[in-house]
């Protein structure tokens, strides 16, 4: 059944919310999933605070145009929308990982903050390491010093036990 005038009108509302509030917003073909694994994907991004729209790829060009962004996209049909309001990686290597298995899900494009990223960018976005891999990194180096200063005090200490040793042995 058609969607009404009154429909259309909520879901471009809806779209333009999304566009505005997203850190990370990345739209691909999604011929060929199947239903089961689009709620596969919609599970895996809600665990990462993200979420899952499919829109009408003219829908999708009016929210853009009411926004002022410019973006290309070819062709009719729906897309898949994912966006994250804290993370902007999130969608993007969620949406790689889908496509590396469906040859039919294609990633057309994104918006990184604000501004329109093609495919390309979209698939470098997707293989940095997420925000909380970030994080441990960076306490890791900020850590290593530390943690070496203390294996070298720990090493004076080793050596004087084993010397103590090696005497008591010795007796």
């Amino acid at each position: 059944m058609p969607k009404t005038r009154a429909q259309k009108e909520e879901q471009l509302k809806d779209i333009s919310q999304r566009l505005t509030g997203s850190q990370g917003l990345v739209w691909a073909a999604d011929n060929g999933l199947t239903v089961s694994q689009t709620e596969e994907l919609r599970a895996k991004l809600r665990a990462e605070a993200s979420g899952l729209k499919v829109v009408k790829k003219t829908l999708l060009k009016k929210a853009l145009e009411q926004a002022k962004l410019q973006a290309e996209m070819e062709g009719d049909g729906t897309l898949a929308m994912a966006y994250s309001e804290t993370d902007a990686v999130a969608p993007a290597r969620l949406m790689h990982e889908v496509s590396k298995d469906n040859d039919n899900f294609v990633i057309l494009g994104g918006l990184l903050e604000g501004k329109f990223i093609d495919q390309n960018k979209v698939l470098a976005l997707a293989k940095l390491p997420s925000r909380q891999e970030l994080l441990a990194k960076l306490v890791g180096s900020i850590n290593a010093p530390v943690s070496g200063f203390v294996n070298v005090l720990a090493g004076n200490l080793r050596g004087l036990v084993n010397i103590l040793n090696a005497i008591k042995d010795k007796k």
